[in-house]
């Protein structure tokens, strides 16, 4: 029976259990399945992590790999590059294998991380050659061109510019690899389908921007009794993330500083990266993660997405959107949104003229409250989980009714 007259199966391959939503990337993978499954799909979802940490009421039957990722250092010496070679143990192995000893509609490779698994899933699609599965890339990122941005322009020590190097090179090859072999490809904004169109010649089969779920501010009016704050959103374990950071903080605490500006940092933020910023910095405030951040964005008159490295759909932008926090961004930081969007923002090129533009723009209340106006307004009715989960459910059940023979 063709999957769209039955419950389509789908086996989703992830790199944890993204549980508790602590980080972008697992807002994405979580929500996006869970849309997938309340479209009435079966959805089985792997990973490391815990399933203890699951909501109740969730719809997907997780199953939590057992033991712990390899070491980033046995990584370095893997044909794979990190993401993939800390993720492709023995255990997690054996459980795919048992996995795939099932009949399943679609396979879903969630993020080029899960690529180690490819080869074993090929073989399970060229076993059951009379009802292949549909291999599904759901990429979070062109990462070639991430990772080639990030060997550039970091500022580490010459040897760790060379791991970045090294790492490029291998995440280039295996993402390449996954994308020519798999039957779907989606990604999270059309910028990244076209990267993946001039890289691989593949075009994308359909562009997931990520939905919203969280708490929509009906009304909101900055004055000045609304503390001259800005508030950065973020997890900074990534070393992408870290470095974005990092350069940003360097060159705003001072100027902030000098014009009794606060900026709030919530997020977790490694140990290390957290004490060298702290002794440095005197106008930042380090929040830690925070569950709630309602009371940190009523007491903040604008947020700051100072992404200068790495592409892909920034998520806290919508929480900033929705929350009715004025948003300044990097030009190149506000991809996947469209014009309407874009043109709310206070959008600047570099750093340098960015920080100058929250300066100068930090009491003007007047603009303040037209951005986020016109910001929620334009974004009210376009970022629904529902609708990008039934897209992705039809999508693989159209391309496996599509196979030939069926």
């Amino acid at each position: 029976m063709p999957a769209s007259e039955s419950t389509l199966r789908c086996l989703w391959i992830a790199r944890y259990i993204p549980h508790p939503m602590d980080a972008g990337a697992k807002v994405y993978s979580a929500r996006l399945a869970e849309s997938v499954a309340a479209t009435g799909a079966s959805v089985r979802f792997l990973g490391f992590g815990r399933v203890s940490a699951v909501p109740p009421q969730s719809r997907i039957e997780w199953v939590a790999v057992p033991g712990e990722k390899r070491g980033r250092a046995p990584a370095f010496f893997s044909t794979l590059p990190v993401a993939a070679a800390t993720d492709a143990t023995s255990a997690f192995a054996t459980e795919l294998d048992r996995q795939l000893r099932e009949p399943w509609d679609a396979i879903v490779f969630d993020g080029y991380g899960t690529g180690w698994a490819l080869e074993r899933c090929l073989a399970h699609r060229n076993r059951h050659a009379s009802a292949p599965p549909v291999l599904v890339h759901v990429s979070h990122n062109h990462e070639e061109t991430l990772w080639r941005s990030m060997a550039r322009e970091s500022s580490e020590s010459m040897p760790m510019r060379i791991v970045h190097w090294q790492n490029y090179i291998k995440v280039r090859a295996l993402e390449r690899r996954i994308v020519r072999n798999v039957d779907l490809l989606t990604t999270i904004t059309d910028e990244d389908a076209r990267e993946f169109r001039r890289t691989t010649a593949r075009e994308a089969s359909l562009t997931l921007t990520p939905g919203h779920a969280g708490v929509r501010t009906p009304s909101r009016v900055i004055d000045a009794r609304v503390p001259r704050r800005v508030i950065l959103v973020g997890s900074f374990r990534w070393v992408l993330k870290q470095e974005n950071l990092r350069r940003f903080i360097a060159l705003a605490d001072p100027v902030f500083a000098k014009h009794d500006i606060e900026l709030d940092v919530v997020g977790d933020v490694a140990g290390n990266l957290l004490n060298d910023l702290q002794e440095s910095t005197r106008a930042t405030r380090f929040c830690g993660f925070i569950d709630d951040l309602t009371p940190y964005f009523a007491q903040a008159r604008m947020a700051v997405v100072p992404e200068l490295i790495g592409g892909g759909f920034k998520l806290k932008f919508l929480d900033y959107i929705f929350a009715r926090v004025p948003v300044a961004t990097l030009s190149q930081a506000a991809a996947g949104f469209p014009a309407a969007i874009r043109e709310a923002t206070l959008a600047r090129d570099d750093f340098e003229s960015l920080i100058e533009a929250i300066v100068s723009h930090i009491d003007y209340f007047r603009e303040l409250n037209r951005m986020h106006e016109r910001a929620y307004s334009a974004a009210e009715s376009q970022f629904d989980w529902q609708d990008r989960g039934l897209w992705l459910q039809q999508a693989m059940a159209s391309t496996r009714r599509a196979r030939p023979g069926r």
